[in-house]
């Protein structure tokens, strides 16, 4: 069921309307129910996924919470761990280090017959296990009490606006959410409502017009030059961040209708400053939850320099195999990796430098976002491209003959109509604070053109056919 389809446009209002119908100790059934019926209707066998990953973790916490022993403890988490970790590994990575491994004995002349999986990726499958380690994690750190009620616990796994794509949400936060007394409060409402327009214009307005030239060009990059290449890449930043950066505000949308609050995942990414602002702004819950999980554990920057990096370039690289079983992915995250530890290896240089230069802060800033974006965007072209082939050669395209760009700017005009919007829109968040706020403060029939001026762009612009998310692949 897709955030931009109609079914989910019957689906959510039906579900607010008997969650406030209900009375509060019944909440957590329909809204447990209602995030089945969400997920099984991609696959309804993979619920027992979801079924297998909540009652193991359950149980290890409730384990956890009950031992003192250290040691205990221990091989209760490392056990959770390991068959979360394992469901993981092979229905997303068997067959990506299995084919890898064939490949790796060829070179030396042996034969590899160890077979493939042949199964289906669980949609977002990613999402709910790093929730669910998560909160182990945390419960083993003594950071938050086990939950005992199996059930409500299951809804926090499974609550069905962050189900497939985040954000990946604490236990701290969501957990006594799940508890709490929701009564019906108008202004969350008219707030859920706007996020879910703003996040549905940015998916189908910008975001699925912005794709119709991207997937021509990376997806048959042979018959394209390098301008198509550049234009491509630059188009392609802005759709991904318009669908992932929609679906988490129809998704925080969604949950505030209910009464919840989600964690914001997004805050100008391509405002930053430096690659370490980047993911300071850049899909945030899974930045903050790599970085208390994974890189502060290694050591973080408490033992040395260069462990230092070897813990960021190590962090990275998981983060980009995170994303997808594909050298692309582990590529994209060594990228990151190595340029996070150039940045903080480089910070003292780069500030006397632009101390020398003499130039204003708001120039030296915009200096700095400009070098940004394009080191990200360089990135991207590993993160999109289908194989690492494709890859290749769009980046030695980039060495050949230059020429008039092959671009039908008709297939996404619209497109840019929208992405005008949202940089205006952006722009004003980043100098002025929030433009719900602004808006907040303009007369009634003002603000009521303006929402309709949404919807209308919604229909008018929009590309019909309900795509698919990108972050759904993971």
């Amino acid at each position: 069921m897709l955030f931009n389809s109609f079914t989910y446009l019957l689906f959510l209002p039906l579900v607010v309307v008997l969650h406030f119908a209900l009375p509060h100790r019944s909440r957590w059934i329909l809204l447990l129910a209602a995030s089945y019926v969400f997920y099984m209707s991609w696959n309804p066998t993979y619920l027992l996924l979801i079924l297998a990953s909540t009652i193991v973790s359950y149980v290890a916490a409730i384990g956890i919470g009950r031992v003192d022993s250290a040691r205990a403890r221990f091989h209760l988490v490392t056990a959770c761990l390991c068959a979360n970790l394992g469901l993981l590994f092979a229905f997303k990575y068997w067959n990506f280090f299995n084919d890898s491994a064939g490949v790796l004995v060829g070179w030396f002349g042996l034969e590899w017959r160890v077979p493939d999986l042949d199964v289906l990726l669980p949609i977002g499958i990613s999402f709910y296990t790093f929730q669910t380690l998560g909160y182990v994690i945390d419960v083993y750190r003594r950071e938050v009490p086990p939950e005992r009620h199996l059930g409500r616990f299951a809804l926090y796994v499974a609550f069905f606006p962050q189900l497939v794509a985040g954000p990946i949400e604490r236990a701290r936060n969501l957990m006594p959410q799940i508890t709490a007394l929701h009564r019906f409060d108008w202004e969350r409402i008219c707030l859920g409502l706007q996020l879910i327009l703003w996040g549905l214009f940015k998916k189908v307005v910008i975001a699925d017009r912005l794709a119709i030239y991207v997937d021509t060009v990376y997806d048959n990059p042979a018959a394209h030059d390098p301008s198509s290449f550049l234009i491509a890449t630059y188009a392609f930043a802005f759709q991904i961040y318009c669908d992932f950066s929609g679906y988490s505000d129809i998704a925080i949308g969604s949950a505030s209708l209910l009464g919840f609050r989600l964690m914001k995942n997004f805050e100008t990414p391509y405002f930053a400053t430096s690659i370490t602002d980047f993911w300071r702004r850049w899909h945030i819950s899974l930045s903050t939850w790599l970085r208390d999980y994974l890189y502060i554990p290694l050591g973080g920057n408490r033992r040395g320099v260069n462990r230092t990096y070897a813990n960021l370039l190590i962090t990275m690289l998981l983060g980009g195999l995170w994303h997808g079983a594909s050298w692309n992915f582990v590529i994209w995250g060594a990228i990151h990796g190595g340029l996070l530890a150039l940045s903080r290896r480089t910070l003292p240089f780069r500030d006397r430098l632009y101390g020398l230069t003499g130039l204003p802060n708001w120039v030296r800033d915009g200096v700095r976002v400009v070098i940004t974006f394009h080191l990200v965007c360089f990135a991207w072209i590993f993160f999109r491209a289908a194989t690492l082939a494709d890859s290749m050669t769009i980046v030695r395209g980039f060495f050949s003959q230059w020429g008039a760009p092959l671009v039908d700017y008709s297939v996404f005009s619209h497109g840019l109509i929208g992405l005008v919007l949202l940089l205006a829109v952006q722009l004003h968040q980043a100098r002025r604070g929030s433009v719900r706020q602004a808006v907040a403060g303009l007369p009634t029939p003002v603000r009521w053109l303006g929402w309709y001026a949404l919807i209308g762009g919604i229909v008018l612009l929009g590309l019909d056919g309900g795509s698919q998310f990108i972050y759904f692949q993971f």
